[in-house]
């Protein structure tokens, strides 16, 4: 299968690290990275796609974090 996830964070340094943690366990970018103003908090967000190819088949108890 692959696996699709969409990392997160506020734009500090701790999403680059999750981004670079997610690369260096074998996920792959999947598109460019995005970049929005949360209105509600008053801070940037920052968000990247990737994806990885794991073994067995797709359910939704799949913990994408673990692949």
């Amino acid at each position: 299968m692959i696996a699709y996830r969409f990392i997160t964070e506020d734009d500090t340094s701790a999403f680059c690290h999750r981004v670079s943690e997610a690369l260096s366990n074998g996920w792959q970018l999947h598109g460019a990275p995005s970049y929005a103003f949360d209105a509600a908090r008053g801070v940037m967000r920052c968000g990247q796609a990737v994806i990885k190819e794991a073994e067995g088949e797709y359910s939704p108890g799949v913990k994408l974090g673990t692949l």
